[in-house]
């Protein structure tokens, strides 16, 4: 297990993101991945800080400089850098809690860290976060996405695989791999199902029949671009995402009031 606060460095952060990190040495563990468990508590309604309001200045921190150029960040969210009425209508129901990806039931390690007592505040939960989003998953992932997308985009069916297989083998444990690996696959085999496009369709069935299970931010990319959505609002929308739902979980463990969560 390794402690979240900056202070004192997340030890997979490093590890993942070294560039020969492979699958092969991943420490794959034989536990299984307990379902999600509410703590049970008093849920308080004390007036706080918002923190969905605090993640989402990281996140279009994060997302402008990874998908764009200097000279594009200009128009990132407007003109041809924004989300039409239909894409953000798409990425608000692909991203929703309700669509079944099944990501209630993960906690990225917030579990164990409240049980360890890393985090038992708003405080803690948000410095939790923002170690997560920038030197965690979160950060590996927007690399991931943003090539996932662009060789989408690119129709480099090569290319995107390539993405896919080194975002497989990504995580620092078998609960986190899990984790992406299972939602990745949730979602982009209800959005073939319920979206299907030629391509979608076929690159789908070529990651299967190369034995490459999607991630989540993968498995997004990959839908977002091929129906034709703009990376930075979609790299944004599933950062909010991947975010909300860790804060859903940190309302529930820690507990914390429901103010406190927004």
């Amino acid at each position: 297990p390794c402690r979240f606060y900056p202070a004192a460095g997340c030890g997979f952060a490093t590890t993942m993101s070294w560039s020969p990190w492979s699958s092969a040495w991943a420490p794959r563990s034989t536990a299984t991945t307990p379902a999600f468990r509410p703590r049970p508590g008093l849920i308080t309604m004390a007036a706080a800080p918002a923190i969905i309001t605090m993640i989402t200045t990281m996140i279009m921190r994060m997302a402008m400089p990874i998908a764009m150029t200097p000279a594009a960040r200009g128009i990132a969210m407007t003109g041809e850098g924004a989300a039409h009425n239909g894409d953000l209508l798409r990425l608000m129901t692909w991203l929703s809690p309700a669509f079944p990806v099944g990501a209630y039931t993960y906690s990225h390690g917030l579990e164990f860290a409240v049980e360890d007592g890393q985090v038992a505040t708003r405080e803690d939960l948000v410095a939790w976060l923002r170690v997560v989003l920038h030197h965690g998953c979160g950060r590996l992932d927007g690399g991931f996405f943003t090539a996932a997308w662009q060789a989408t985009d690119g129709d480099d069916r090569a290319a995107f695989e390539a993405v896919a297989a080194q975002a497989d083998a990504a995580r620092a444990s078998a609960e986190l791999a899990l984790e992406a690996s299972a939602q990745g696959a949730a979602f982009l085999q209800t959005v073939t199902t319920v979206w299907p496009t030629p391509r979608l369709t076929a690159w789908a069935g070529a990651l299967r029949d190369n034995d490459i299970t999607p991630t989540a931010a993968v498995a997004v990319a990959l839908a977002a671009a091929d129906h034709g959505i703009a990376l930075v609002p979609a790299l944004a929308a599933y950062y909010h995402a991947f975010l909300a739902n860790l804060v859903s979980a940190g309302v529930r463990l820690v507990p914390l009031g429901q103010t406190d969560g927004q």
